[in-house]
């Protein structure tokens, strides 16, 4: 995976048009990675400092401190590395591989040669001690941020699902989703089971039982998909995964920042635009920093509706932004922040693929929105190898759907219908779910991947699902489930043999649920189990097991055992509260990463076992509801590898394939789905998908202006929208595509993208409305053909 940019961006800071060549600048600058150096030492020099090759990035670089001119400061990191800078143009440097010294006389004393910086070494920071990815005994794909351009930040999660084969995700909406990794789907429906992937931002958690928030991807660090369950380190929640987003942190050495722009026009659709910004700014130089972020996005619509005769009428506003404050004192390091974003979707997404596929007839709008927030506080400090972490957070989501309904269903005997005087009426779901979540942990490093960890963790969800009907927005019955959980967990790996790495670990959980009705007289919510409002305790313990083998440098072989699992909780069915029970899930999983010679592949296949499955389904009348599905096994595969062929010159390819079968379906759930059929494979969950990636780079001008290109295809295999008749409708089966180019010079950089080259109609997800889905087709298309023309510029 690309590790730097060609030629950094750093001359988006602000740089005179001259530096005086002797002038000096009181410089500091950490040692570690090349790239990062040279960024750090571009804004506190005010000078513009460029790459030649990619691959100089993941260089490791000395500290450096003190008072330096640009090219003593430069020639003093790069002292060792093998590369060397040149001055191309004022207040400007191009660092690029530096010639081989001349032969020695014949008669000169041999001379110690000077150690070269220690290799780059890339760090799986999700695994809470910062194992290399050599040792890592896992699956795991990274996507840095200088991957994510300002031009896809807006795509939010669809972002990675591009990069990642293994990451599904449904596409009800932006802010309606749910995320999948390798192939551990329960269902299509956001309902109040718990979401099978745990998604973080840093060191916090934002979702429980609550769909994606679609965070917008603008200053990103990196971002790290950690596949399988993650029992031990990450608990419930994480029978798939875990996609950990990890912003850029403030810089207490150099203010500075850059806006940007862009608008787009999408063919057969309404034009978008986007704007935002980023700044940084030291409070006090070295100890205390802020940075922020605000931005604002239109996507437009480009599906029409024809009994309303409107066009474009699924256009949908994102507006957001974050804040972070970074105080260094006395060893600690704390971290301040709050994230908040706020989706608002004019009308679904849906069309019935009749005429050009991009088109339905409704009688009225089916709105939607989605409001997040989070708080986190982290504090950290480093004894040598010794690290304490400490975080606390609190998330908020506000989730509003309306659907369309035929108004003749017979919902609730217990309350009045709205007349049957129109086709189509609105049905309202609302979620509204708070988190609470601390975490404190105290590691150990140590090399080649050994070391230790223990924490404890304590949470508390409380979601709340309100139902309500037609236009007079008559109730129905909705649920209350709150879930607390206290957890101690622990993981160590030691080194038995040289070469050999072996990890053992547990997480055991003590869990507390209650639930209650919403809107209803509960005597007659709980009438057919009334022990479904009663609390109750579970307690789980997850084991797990792993074992990494490098035979030489550059091959690691790995083996992994692994379980998660979720609590209950409390669902509707149609008017009735019903018991979900908790499911548990079991992986076994090997693979191998390979790297030489600007040449990286990974393999890895797993087989799952995942017992009394939760999912949220859609019952006899076209209603959300939940239940255990029964038990079910997962077999996927999966093929990645990234290519240097030249200086400037990337390629990648990635393939995934999934088995999926749902083996001992319940006879309580399958009359639901109007009994057993074929299509009882887990469902949103592709056969197989795959990816084909380029990177070009380029200096010009003499290094002070970049040129690159990115490209890429992906195709998304077949996949079912749920199990049954009803539910087990085809969609996938498309190919989409994308190019880039972009021209930087100086503080500013102009890019011109596309998505969809082919317009491609496809069938990202086969639903609009569940009230509906047994009478009409419908599938949800990609966006059509669209091209974004977009400005940066630094300060």
């Amino acid at each position: 995976m690309r590790r730097a940019e060609l030629i950094l961006p750093i001359a988006l800071l602000a740089a005179p048009p001259a530096l005086a060549q002797d002038e000096r600048h009181s410089v500091s600058v950490p040692a570690g990675r090349l790239d990062a150096a040279v960024f750090t030492l571009g804004r506190q020099t005010g000078s513009s400092i460029g790459l030649r090759d990619p691959a100089f990035g993941a260089v490791r670089v000395r500290a450096l401190k003190g008072r330096h001119s640009v090219d003593g400061a430069l020639a003093e990191l790069l002292r060792g590395t093998g590369t060397r800078a040149r001055r191309v143009a004022p207040g400007t440097w191009l660092i690029e591989r530096a010639p081989p010294p001349p032969p020695r006389p014949r008669a000169a004393p041999p001379q110690a040669e000077e150690p070269d910086a220690p290799p780059a070494e890339i760090l799986v920071t999700g695994s809470k001690r910062d194992v290399p990815l050599k040792a890592y005994p896992g699956g795991v794909q990274i996507v840095e941020g200088s991957d994510i351009p300002v031009s896809q930040g807006g795509q939010g999660s669809d972002v990675i699902a591009n990069r990642v084969a293994s990451l599904a995700s449904t596409h009800l909406g932006p802010g309606r989703n749910k995320l999948f990794i390798r192939g551990i789907a329960d269902s299509s429906f956001v309902g109040p089971t718990q979401a099978t992937v745990g998604q973080y931002w840093g060191n916090s958690r934002i979702t429980y039982s609550a769909p994606d928030p679609d965070l917008k991807l603008y200053d990103i660090g990196r971002v790290e998909v950690l596949e399988g369950p993650q029992g031990t380190l990450y608990g419930a929640g994480s029978l798939g995964g875990v996609v950990r987003v990890v912003p850029r942190a403030p810089d207490a050495w150099a203010s500075g920042g850059h806006v940007w722009g862009g608008g787009a026009l999408t063919e057969h659709g309404a034009p978008s635009w986007d704007l935002g910004g980023i700044l940084n700014l030291p409070i006090k130089e070295g100890e205390l920093a802020a940075r922020a972020l605000v931005f604002t996005a239109r996507d437009g619509g480009y599906i029409d509706d024809r009994e309303r005769g409107l066009n474009d009428v699924n256009s949908v506003r994102t507006t957001g932004g974050r804040a972070a404050l970074r105080w260094n004192v006395d060893g600690w390091t704390v971290d301040l922040g709050g994230v908040g974003q706020s989706i608002k979707g004019r009308d679904a997404q849906y069309a019935d693929g009749q005429g050009d596929g991009l088109t339905r007839a409704s009688t009225i709008a089916q709105p939607f929105e989605n409001n997040f927030w989070l708080g986190e506080l982290v504090a950290r400090k480093r004894w040598g190898d010794i690290e304490l972490s400490s975080a606390a957070a609190y998330a908020q989501q506000y989730v509003s759907e309306v659907f369309a309904g035929a108004s003749v269903v017979n919902v609730n005997q217990a309350f009045p219908l709205p007349p049957a005087n129109s086709q189509l009426i609105g049905y309202q779901q609302v979620n509204r779910v708070n988190m609470l979540t601390t975490e404190t942990r105290l590691s150990r490093r140590g090399p080649r991947g050994t070391g230790w960890l223990i924490g404890v963790s304590l949470l508390e969800n409380r979601g709340q699902v309100n139902r309500s009907f037609g236009s007079r927005r008559f109730a129905l019955t909705g649920v209350r489930n709150t879930v607390a959980e206290a957890t101690l967990y622990g993981e160590g790996t030691v080194e038995p043999v040289r070469g050999v790495t072996v990890t053992a670990g547990g997480r055991l959980t003590r869990s507390h649920l209650t639930g209650n009705s919403e809107d209803a007289d509960r005597s007659y919510a709980f009438r057919e189990d009334p022990g479904a409002k009663a609390a109750r305790t579970e307690t789980r313990f997850l084991p797990s097991a792993a074992i990494a083998y490098q035979p030489f440098a550059g091959l690691t072989l790995f083996g992994r055992f692994e379980q998660g699992f979720r609590p209950g909780g409390l669902a509707v069915r149609r008017d009735i509260i019903q018991r979900f029970q908790g499911d548990r899930l079991s992986t076994v999983e090997a693979g191998t990463r390979y790297t030489a010679d600007g040449l990286s592949l990974t393999a890895s296949a797993s087989m799952t076992w995942w017992t009394s499955i939760q999912a949220d389904l859609i019952d006899g009348f076209g209603f959300p509801t939940t239940a255990n599905i029964g038990d079910g096994r997962v077999l996927s595969l999966g093929l990645a590898a990234r290519w240097k062929a030249a200086p400037g010159l990337d390629f990648d390819a990635s393939l995934y394939l999934n088995g999926s079968k749902v083996t001992n379906p319940s006879q309580a759930v399958f009359p639901l789905v109007e009994g057993p059929s074929d299509f009882n494979r887990l469902p949103n969950v592709a056969d197989a998908s795959g990816r084909l990636g380029a990177a070009y780079r380029t200096a010009l001008g003499g290094g002070d202006t970049e040129f690159s290109a990115t490209s890429y295809l992906r195709y998304v295999g077949k996949s079912t929208l749920g199990i049954g008749p009803v539910l087990g409708k085809t969609q996938g089966d498309y190919v989409d595509t994308g190019l880039e180019l972009r021209l930087a010079r100086g503080r500013r950089a102009l890019t011109l993208s596309a998505t969809n080259l082919l317009d491609t109609r496809g069938n990202r997800f086969a639903l609009g409305s569940p009230l509906l889905i047994r009478d009409e087709k419908q599938v949800t298309p990609l966006r059509p053909r669209t091209v974004r023309l977009g400005l940066e510029i630094g300060f």
